[in-house]
């Protein structure tokens, strides 16, 4: 059943008050946000701080996981070419140090979208300033050539979210969780370089059991950086919220996520893959 009242540790309000234009830059450069898409709610805080994470390729997923708000659509609009353009505008208007790109999973293009991931690293590479980059990825339906086409495009890091244990992909039911391991073992192949990154949310039914096996799955995998934060049930037509994750709980997933060989761990309710994103760059600094 629904756990419907939420713990002290869990009530961020979300105020834009203090959004200091970040919302209105990106709506006049005509770029989504996994920030608003997915309704994340850490939007406030990181719009505030002049942050966001793009999201490329359209707001239309032609995948219908459980537990995301992103609009699902089997036929979504056509790639904008000009899209790579804007994102890296955005960039430098927003003077990142640091930039996050994902999209929605477009199982309707040959190539799963590596291509315009690929334009738009090369477009945020011909500012010329030193920004590093992120891109968390779909799983490409597991195609190879999309996955060593991004890869070896060298964004500082390359993410993939395998979202929950293997038990629970029914709440994903167009993903599979080997091939989201091989989408990251294979990164690290094509570029033995790439820092590799995934995340979970937990509070979707999981056991403790069955999160260390997934840690240690993607050690398996060589993942060096982990995110692990509270699953919010961000609508009443999506999955229910089965249990509220303690802090104590994440504290303790994330010692043994370290003692395992992460080389870094953001662990605690309000995590997301990309929420404090510029942090597991700086532990190898």
């Amino acid at each position: 059943m629904t756990i419907e009242r939420k713990p002290a540790w869990l009530r961020k309000k979300i105020v834009f008050s203090r959004e200091h234009g970040t919302k209105s830059l990106l709506t006049n450069l005509r770029l989504n946000t996994v920030c608003e898409e997915a309704r994340c709610p850490n939007i406030s805080e990181c719009y505030c701080q002049g942050h966001a994470t793009f999201l490329i390729m359209g707001k239309n997923c032609t995948r219908g996981c459980a537990f995301c708000h992103v609009t699902k659509d089997r036929t979504p609009e056509p790639l904008d070419p000009m899209e790579p353009q804007r994102v890296a505008e955005a960039v430098r208007q927003m003077k990142l140090k640091h930039a996050v790109i994902t999209s929605v999973t477009r199982d309707d293009l040959p190539d799963g979208g590596a291509g315009h991931f690929c334009r738009v690293i090369g477009e945020i590479r011909g500012l010329g300033a030193k920004v590093t980059m992120e891109t968390l990825v779909p799983d490409f339906q597991g195609n190879l050539q999309s996955v060593r086409a991004v890869s070896e495009s060298s964004p500082d890091i390359f993410g993939h979210n395998i979202e929950t244990v293997p038990r629970l992909y029914r709440l994903r039911p167009q993903a599979d969780y080997k091939r989201s391991l091989e989408v990251l073992k294979n990164a690290k192949a094509f570029n033995p370089v790439l820092l590799t990154k995934s995340a979970l949310l937990l509070g979707m039914g999981e056991t403790e059991e069955e999160v260390i096996q997934c840690l240690k799955d993607l050690r398996q995998a060589e993942c060096d950086f982990l995110a692990l934060g509270q699953y919010l049930r961000p609508d009443k037509i999506n999955a229910e919220v089965k249990e509220y994750v303690t802090p104590a709980a994440f504290k303790k997933y994330e010692e043994t996520g370290l003692a395992l060989g992460f080389l870094h761990i953001e662990s605690g309710p309000y995590v997301r893959s990309s929420y404090n994103a510029s942090s597991y760059l700086d532990c190898r600094r």
